[in-house]
């Protein structure tokens, strides 16, 4: 299956280190070697890379590596095809417009029956059961609201409605941001970890590679990571439930359904 990484931050932050892990498990150390793409939030906008050939050996994915752009919120996804053939329209992560925001997602997992799901005004490019899952849920969000509510907590429990109706298709492991929260949803593996002072140091599991953050932060900087599975060896990761949605703002969890 494909793997999912996401960021929520209080300050811009890049996200170098993880996406160095990423990049090994992109057709090197592991099998998804259909594509990549990974998407930064800057203001209000939001920038786009993206690559059907495999992370671990593109030219792109050497550059976001060793480009470090700073973001507050940031969406990866690295791609083993299942639905939809190996093409740049079926590459991860999709964006859409909603509320004069772009809306960015990424799903780990298959689906079943779909093609069958009410995408509305929102019509897939691609061929894959996720940007179906993502044009169903758009349209859900603009059919029960005309603009977007005031009520942070009555947007995460329509989504999390949503996401509980998708997952009765397969396996339903998704990201979703509009570059001021990041949502996730779980069904069978998502992990996130919470950095924050006193920072220590971290060393990653798929390379050979150890940071000190202390020397990379300050005192007050709090950054998230969401990734399908644990990314470093000496840190200790919380995994998400079956079922679970944690909605991350800044860096910190805003709503659980845990809670």
């Amino acid at each position: 299956m494909c793997e999912l990484l996401g960021m929520s931050a209080n300050v811009p932050t890049d996200i170098c280190f993880s996406f160095t892990s990423l990049i090994k498990r992109g057709g090197d150390k592991g099998p998804h070697k259909d594509g990549w793409g990974i998407t930064f939030y800057e203001g209000k906008g939001c920038r786009t890379f993206k690559d059907p050939e495999p992370c671990s050996y593109s030219p792109i994915a050497k550059m976001v590596k060793e480009y470090p752009i700073k973001s507050k919120a940031v969406i990866a996804h690295i791609r083993q095809a299942n639905r939809g053939g190996v093409a740049l329209e079926n590459t991860h992560p999709f964006t859409r417009e909603l509320w004069g925001k772009n809306w960015t997602f990424a799903h780990n997992g298959q689906l079943t029956d779909y093609q069958n799901l009410d995408t509305g005004l929102f019509q897939p490019v691609g061929e894959t059961d996720s940007e179906y899952a993502f044009c169903y849920l758009i349209n859900q969000l603009q059919q029960k609201y005309s603009q977007k509510p005031v009520d942070d907590l009555e947007l995460f429990n329509f989504i999390k409605q949503c996401a509980d109706q998708l997952s009765q298709l397969g396996i339903f492991n998704m990201l979703l941001s509009d570059g001021q929260y990041v949502f996730a949803y779980c069904t069978t593996n998502l992990h996130w970890i919470t950095r924050k002072a006193p920072f220590g140091k971290a060393k990653l599991l798929d390379e050979d590679v150890e940071i000190d953050f202390q020397q990379h932060t300050t005192p007050n900087d709090i950054v998230t990571i969401i990734s399908t599975l644990p990314l470093t060896s000496n840190e200790i990761w919380n995994k998400l439930n079956t079922g679970e949605a944690i909605l991350f703002k800044d860096g910190e969890i805003s709503q659980s359904s845990s809670f």
